[in-house]
């Protein structure tokens, strides 16, 4: 099946294909790298969008070690998508907009132009730099740095220098992580007040997917759903008392519910 002969209503999950770089740079259509053997919100929502688009398209394993990889995808990191010829698309946004130019339907963009203010507002407070994801892992590093929990201290040094860890950022990355928590909860029972169990209006958004995969990093999916490295796990399940207060049950119900009805699941890591 082709990104243009999509199937209508499948019900069959639609399994990862994962190929190697020298694949991927000869073949066309949708191709994406991803952090392997990880959860990565980023790449997690990435994967999601595809999945409830039912988009046909191939994985590639980021690998640091592979100078043809890094050339076609424009650096060392995941996602990266490549679609046929065009340039490499990294930020959330714009694979966002290329997965609702390829198949339009179902739209995870609303087409009123407040609500679609809103969910990018949303969504950029999720995965944007200094949203959600971003602050969870300065405060990750952080504390990792510190050897007081979080990422190992190796892993913590190389994360350092791609979050742009300071002391003064990682102090006040826990702040601003239970603020953004709080900001996202009070969202969802206000929606569900109304009747909602979406962000926003009663249908799936693409902020309710970033949502599902940003608690990743505070509740991992158990390890039927997402088999992972133990260390990692313990990575992301290193949380201090402040912010699991802040992180509210409504969120990893939600989290859940999307799941269930919307992606796929096992992970396929």
């Amino acid at each position: 099946m082709t990104v243009e002969q999509r199937s209508a209503g499948a019900d069959e999950p639609m399994p990862v294909n994962y190929v190697s770089t020298e694949e991927a740079i000869a073949d066309d259509g949708l191709r994406m790298v991803v952090v392997g053997n990880v959860p990565s919100p980023w790449g997690e929502a990435a994967k999601g969008i595809f999945h409830m688009k039912e988009v046909d398209w191939s994985a590639v394993r980021l690998a640091y070690d592979d100078p043809a990889q890094t050339k076609w995808a424009g650096g060392q990191s995941g996602p990266v998508v490549v679609y046929n010829d065009e340039g490499p698309r990294s930020g959330w946004a714009e694979i966002l907009l290329l997965a609702e130019r390829l198949v339009p339907e179902p739209a995870l963009i609303p087409g009123d132009f407040g609500d679609r203010a809103l969910m990018f507002g949303l969504c950029h407070e999720l995965l944007g730099e200094q949203g959600l994801a971003w602050s969870r892992r300065l405060q990750q590093i952080h504390v990792g740095l510190s050897g007081e929990g979080g990422f190992d201290t190796r892993v913590a040094h190389y994360l350092a220098g791609k979050y742009g860890h300071t002391p003064e950022l990682g102090d006040a990355a826990a702040t601003r992580t239970i603020s953004l928590l709080g900001l996202f909860s009070d969202r969802l029972k206000s929606q569900r007040s109304e009747g909602s169990e979406y962000y926003i209006g009663e249908q799936p958004s693409a902020v309710d997917v970033y949502s599902a995969t940003v608690m990743a990093l505070f509740a991992p999916l158990s390890e039927e759903h997402c088999a992972m490295n133990p260390t990692t796990r313990e990575a992301f399940e290193s949380i201090d008392d402040a912010t699991r207060a802040a992180l509210d049950p409504v969120l990893i119900a939600h989290r859940d519910m999307i799941y269930e009805r919307h992606l796929e699941l096992p992970l396929s890591l």
